[in-house]
């Protein structure tokens, strides 16, 4: 197996760098703070994806970066400490792109998927919570495109797209890379069937929430392409014929989030044309044909057209919430919560000041507060990441 190992490429320089801009606050707590991530380099451009709270309390950030030689976007991790600042930094080389959420916790490790640009295989990558080092190694077994991945028990769940077969491809594959079990399913024929997918990766069209799951003890399911239609897609791996199949409309209606809650109960979103809907508590056919479009949602005229939305399920106050974090169209990152027993609305807080704000992730932290990684403009056109970090009694009123 082929394994190149990064060592860490930013020690001095960056430091210099790279600096933390923290709100005007003469008393500042590692409980509540916001963080922005300046730097210097007029060219710089970082787009988080994911954010991880490491065991010392602080916090690891995956990102893309952009690059001046390729269409694909590189990969760059961030390592903050417990009062948000900056204490180093990797930018991977461009032999590897394309990083994908999430960024999973196993063995003392984080483990995220990448690619080749060149040949456009799926690699493995693995980090520690300081950033020493960078390992990355291929996946065995021909995969291509990876496009989103979950740890299930000891392996991961990892959608990629087989751009020879023109398929979505479900596997499972172990931290050291070796796939136990894989099913490919059809976007359907013709020349331009692929085209979203292939804009979605070299970042000119549309960005698509694909994601993977799986129910309890139950089927998988993989939010992506599937005969023509963005849907969510439920399977045993068994064949290439899907247990059940909630349709979108094309590319223009579909899932934007979705976490099981078991059985046939999900917590969701979805995109319709532009409009968009929440959905915290909704039973879903596992096993059959339906649609999205028939499952109704709260909408929020607020939220962006086809807005990225997160969803984290979380304890406040000692009650099970669901946590929506999506972007508004006054710029800011809107956090809506919910009851996760019975999807009633709770509360709605809105973060980000005078620069535009959009969301990556939301996480709990161990104080029992919340943590959001997002994106903001410096001067309205300068792409930095951002930590917004609220503490327990910021969140006692919901």
């Amino acid at each position: 197996m082929r394994q190149v190992t990064f060592i860490l490429l930013i020690i001095g320089i960056v430091s210099g760098l790279i600096s933390c801009l923290e709100e005007t606050n003469p008393v500042f707590d590692e409980n509540t703070f916001t963080k922005i991530y300046d730097n210097n380099l007029f060219n710089a451009s970082y787009n988080p994806i994911d954010m991880v709270q490491t065991p010392d309390g602080g916090y690891l950030i995956l990102a893309g970066r952009r690059l001046q030689e390729s269409n694909f976007t590189g990969i760059y991790l961030m390592k903050a400490d417990k009062q948000g600042n900056f204490v180093n930094a990797i930018e991977v080389e461009e032999t590897f792109v394309n990083p994908i959420a999430r960024l999973t916790f196993i063995n003392n490790n984080y483990y995220f998927f990448c690619m080749d640009p060149l040949t456009l295989q799926a690699h493995i990558a693995s980090t520690d919570a300081n950033l020493s080092e960078v390992t990355i190694s291929p996946v065995n077994g021909g995969l291509f495109y990876p496009c989103a991945a979950q740890l299930n028990s000891n392996s991961f769940i990892l959608l990629s797209y087989d751009h020879i077969a023109k398929l979505s491809v479900l596997s499972l594959v172990s931290p050291d890379g070796n796939i136990s079990q894989s099913q490919g399913f059809s976007i359907g024929t013709g020349e331009t069937v692929e085209e979203p997918i292939i804009n979605h990766f070299i970042r000119t069209g549309r960005q698509y929430p694909f994601d993977v799951g799986r129910v309890s003890g139950g089927a998988y399911y993989f939010n992506g392409f599937y005969n023509y239609t963005f849907s969510l897609v439920f399977t045993d791996l068994s064949d290439d014929t899907p247990n059940g199949v909630v349709q979108g409309i094309q590319d223009d209606g579909g899932f934007s989030a979705i976490q099981s809650l078991g059985g046939s109960k999900f917590t969701a979103a979805r995109f319709n044309f532009g409009d968009n809907y929440l959905l915290p508590n909704v039973n879903l056919n596992t096993s059959g044909i339906s649609s999205s479009v028939d499952l109704g949602g709260n909408t929020f005229p607020e939220l962006e057209s086809n807005t990225t939305v997160k969803i984290h399920r979380a304890v406040v106050n000692s009650k099970n919430v669901l946590v929506y974090g999506s972007n508004t169209r006054s710029k800011q990152i809107g956090l809506y919560f919910y009851d996760e027993a019975n999807g009633t609305f709770l509360s709605s807080k809105y973060l980000g000041f005078s620069n535009p704000f959009e969301i990556a992730q939301v996480i709990s932290t161990t104080d029992e507060g919340l943590a959001v990684c997002g994106l903001t403009y410096m001067a309205g056109r300068f792409p930095r990441i951002c930590i917004i970090k609220l503490d327990k009694e910021q969140l006692a009123g919901i």
